[in-house]
């Protein structure tokens, strides 16, 4: 069946996450709504990571098989005229048959964004975390080393029954901008609030509150309760 991928950008501010929940606002709800709206047939959507509430997204990737003649500039236009500013469709092209977003993808990117000036910045509330506090840099990059490689990350993340929490870290590591510290990581999937708790943890070593040279350990021991989430 003919298939086609739709790159996205969204705000996720206002959202439950992506996935679509009964009774609850998410971006695929509102993108499978507007292509029902435009095809004139209900259509469901794969996509390459699905995000948690809050969580924004540049350049996500959505696939969706459809069995009709689909012009993709005129398609494009008309699910930004009803998306709402909150979702950017960058672009819709025709793909190969085989592809789906989520099978497909080899590598998932996040970026979690500190700032650890002593004010907020109203304009970027919905995208950074504002700590208020100094945190030791230097400890944070030795704990993002240790993320790197394969592992069971059961410790920083929400299990399902019968899923592997063993995933595939590639980079891991934080940069300093002007007051801003980015986490960036980049794996081959992401479990259930990983990128959060990963997060989460970095910071307490970065207070103080957590010992970096005991990092290991906490993944070896796949006990949530070891760590907090954010």
């Amino acid at each position: 069946m003919p298939t086609y991928r739709i790159d996205l950008i969204y705000d996720g501010s206002r959202f439950q996450g992506y996935a679509k929940q009964n009774a609850e606002r998410t971006i695929q709800g509102v993108l499978e709504s507007a292509l029902e709206t435009v095809l004139r047939s209900p259509v469901l959507t794969a996509v390459a990571g699905r995000t948690d509430a809050g969580v924004h997204a540049y350049g996500q990737v959505v696939s969706f098989e459809f069995d009709g003649g689909v012009q993709v500039d005129r398609l494009r236009k008309s699910l930004n005229g009803l998306t709402g500013h909150e979702i950017s469709v960058q672009d819709v092209v025709h793909v190969e048959d085989n592809f789906n977003a989520r099978f497909s993808a080899k590598w998932r990117h996040y970026r979690y964004v500190l700032s650890v000036q002593p004010f907020d910045d109203p304009l970027m509330r919905h995208a950074i975390w504002h700590v208020r506090r100094s945190l030791d840099l230097e400890a944070m990059k030795a704990v993002g080393e240790v993320f790197v490689g394969v592992h069971d990350f059961t410790s920083f993340c929400r299990s399902a029954k019968g899923k592997s929490n063993v995933r595939v870290v590639a980079e891991a590591f934080w940069v300093e901008k002007e007051g801003l510290y980015e986490f960036w990581v980049k794996a081959n999937s992401f479990c259930h609030q990983m990128v959060r708790s990963l997060v989460g943890y970095a910071y307490d070593v970065g207070r103080g509150f957590m010992e970096p040279g005991k990092t290991l350990d906490v993944i070896e021991a796949c006990d949530r309760s070891l760590i907090r989430t954010v």
